[in-house]
């Protein structure tokens, strides 16, 4: 899969060539990506550009809208700005004594070991209408931001409409960042907005606990380990986390 993007670097690359190797749609690889890599893939591509970037200014004669072009850039003014963000100098600045940032290609292991077994079910959800609040965050920070912003909606609004049922994480446009984790309630509450959630089939993991720590380790055992050993597409839509009964259901949305 990256072998495919560094190979096609200087080309339009295909999301959809890359769900391919995957054997799943585009949004599922995305997600997979961006959870076994650590970056989104979006930012995985630009960064290897400007790796090769600086490379061929260190090397070459090349014009630096000749270098722009070659990485997909529109023009040379974007190009540089992103340059100097990645390497921390201007294009024309470069010459033999620079020194400068490399982003190594990511190589994935071929076989995803399996530590542990994942009991799971797939339940039919009939059409949701969640109502709550949300903080922004991201994939580096939403592990350290969702349990401070349950507690501190919780304490807030607990004794006026009772308990949370409901932690919910969306992403941004691209589909691959964490943008928002939202504390929801099961009924209308006027003052909060509305979140609808369409019908759909789920996979649903049970977590014995409502404690952070392990819902975040079965998000991660599903991600890491059970989803590139399986074939099951996910839908755009944001996952769940079903809080009732001392324990967690965690609910991700299916084809």
């Amino acid at each position: 899969m990256t072998k495919y993007i560094d190979e096609n670097l200087e080309k339009d690359i295909s999301y959809d060539v890359l769900a391919k190797f995957l054997g799943v749609n585009v949004y599922t690889m995305q997600r997979l990506f961006t959870m076994l890599a650590g970056i989104s893939l979006s930012k995985y591509i630009k960064k290897r550009r400007l790796s090769n970037a600086g490379f061929d200014l260190y090397e070459g004669n090349l014009k630096i809208i000749d270098v722009a072009l070659k990485y997909n850039y529109d023009n040379a003014t974007s190009f540089s700005r992103a340059f100097q963000r990645f390497h921390g100098i201007k294009p024309s600045q470069v010459n033999k004594q620079t020194k400068l940032k490399t982003f190594p290609r990511i190589i994935f292991k071929e076989k995803v070991p399996i530590r542990t077994e994942l009991d799971y079910e797939i339940v039919d959800l009939g059409e949701m209408h969640l109502y709550g609040i949300g903080i922004r965050t991201n994939n580096q920070k939403i592990g350290q931001d969702a349990p401070v912003f349950f507690r501190k909606i919780e304490n807030k609004y607990e004794k006026k409409y009772g308990e949370i049922k409901y932690g919910m994480i969306t992403y941004d446009i691209d589909r691959e960042e964490s943008e928002k984790y939202y504390c929801l309630y099961d009924k209308k509450i006027d003052e909060f907005e509305c979140i609808q959630l369409p019908k759909s089939k789920w996979l649903r993991f049970r977590v014995n606990s409502q404690n952070p720590k392990d819902i975040q380790e079965i998000s991660h055992k599903f991600y890491e380990e059970f989803l590139p050993s399986v074939k099951y597409n996910l839908k755009e839509i944001p996952e769940l986390e079903y809080y009732h009964d001392n324990i967690t259901d965690f609910l991700v949305a299916i084809y």
